[in-house]
């Protein structure tokens, strides 16, 4: 087989992967085919076959592997126990205001990784945001927005993990940093989305009427398997795979779904879809450093003198942009740049950040279609708030970068 210039080859495997996205092929599929494409174009088989044996070989990617495969596992058993629902409505009876309860439902439903998940939300926003006489523009975005504010500091999120491991950074260093930015987020939200809205009163007396107690036990019921994975991880350095499987135990335990149902979770190919796409990104890194690919843009960038941070401002939210992945864009981003520099807390999270930014806004996002297409909003509607949020979120992300010591 005749090999081609690596850039060629990675121009083509790229090309390939956004087809392939466009068509709807799972992100981990495409990830997966774009890598052994590029390898195969690139290195040649053997080669190829090298790259794949040294990721399954792989501790750190192994981890991501079955942490993804887990938090697959504990988000559909979440949504087919209808636990999920016990958790977001002990949520919206707890709290009376409903400009917070707008605000949570969509982040406590973004703890589920599930593509297009801001559709699971969008009939409890659309209910609660009634109450506020908000558009159907405003509902969407407030929607999309505050499901996307959780991930930056959420340890059980694969697109984190998977961050932290492929730049060998402590995860939770990366989420200090990204504390602030959260924070911001969430303002940014409430000033575009909610500031102006005026709730009604029609809640005070059914609120009223219900034990408080009950709902707090069953929020702390529903909640504990997360909160059990969360304290392994932070509190006791578990490994994040071997937490994640404990948390799906732990979650059975006290669901006690059918076999019927698991059985169901897992003939479900999303569940191995997300788990391929922490593999795909993996053996992405691999070849593309089997081809010489990483030194070739390294070297470059390096003689194009181009500024650290707008590197890694770009290159990732480019990427993710483009081929609507923020995995893909890390997964691509980090092996080019590793070349050029050593990544800390510091440039991580700026990276992280700039794809994750870079990705909430690209038309291929699946919970943008999604809510999109279920509050019947345009994406030209949806921009005139979403551009504005993201400019503000990457100013923010930006400061944090120049001004928090590393």
């Amino acid at each position: 087989m005749e090999l081609i210039n690596p850039i060629i080859a990675f121009i083509i495997a790229l090309a390939t992967f956004a087809i392939l996205l466009y068509k709807h092929v799972g992100i981990g599929s495409s990830l997966s085919l774009a890598a052994l494409l590029l390898g195969l174009l690139a290195t040649g088989p053997a080669q190829t076959l090298q790259a794949l044996l040294e990721t399954l070989r792989d501790y750190d990617a192994l981890t991501v592997i079955f942490a993804s495969f887990a938090i697959m596992l504990l988000s559909q058993i979440y949504k087919e126990t209808s636990l999920i629902n016990v958790l977001t409505n002990s949520i919206s009876r707890l709290i009376r205001n409903s400009k917070v309860i707008l605000g949570l439902i969509p982040a406590v439903i973004g703890l589920m990784p599930v593509a297009g998940g801001a559709l699971m939300s969008a009939p409890m926003v659309d209910e609660e945001a009634e109450k506020l006489k908000l558009n159907r523009v405003k509902k969407t975005y407030v929607n999309l927005w505050f499901r996307h504010t959780i991930f930056p500091i959420y340890p059980v999120s694969s697109l984190l993990i998977l961050t932290a491991t492929l730049t060998h950074t402590s995860m939770f260093s990366i989420i200090y940093r990204q504390i602030p930015v959260v924070i911001g987020m969430i303002v940014i939200g409430y000033l575009i989305g909610l500031w102006k809205a005026k709730p009604t009163k029609d809640k005070e007396e059914t609120l009223r009427t219900i034990s408080r107690r009950d709902d707090l036990t069953k929020f702390l019921f529903s909640f504990s398997p997360m909160l059990f994975i969360i304290i392994l991880v932070a509190a006791f350095e578990v490994n994040v795979a071997i937490s994640a499987f404990v948390g799906v135990f732990f979650l059975i335990l006290i669901s006690k779904p059918k076999n019927e149902t698991l059985t169901k979770i897992f003939k479900k190919w999303s569940v191995y879809e997300v788990t391929l796409a922490a593999f795909g990104a993996f053996f992405f890194r691999n070849t593309i450093k089997s081809s010489g690919l990483s030194e070739i843009i390294s070297g470059m960038l390096f003689q194009g003198n181009f500024d650290e941070a707008l590197l890694l401002i770009f290159l990732p939210m480019v990427l993710a942009f483009l081929i609507g992945s923020p995995s893909g864009g890390i997964a691509i981003s980090v092996p080019i740049l590793s070349e050029i520099l050593d990544f800390t807390a510091k440039s991580t999270s700026l990276l992280f950040m700039s794809a994750y930014l870079g990705y909430l806004g690209a038309p291929t996002h699946l919970c943008l279609a999604f809510t999109a297409e279920y509050f019947k909003s345009s994406l030209s509607e949806i921009y005139k708030y979403l551009v504005p949020s993201l400019i503000l979120s990457m100013i923010l992300t930006f400061f944090v970068y120049l001004f928090i010591p590393a």
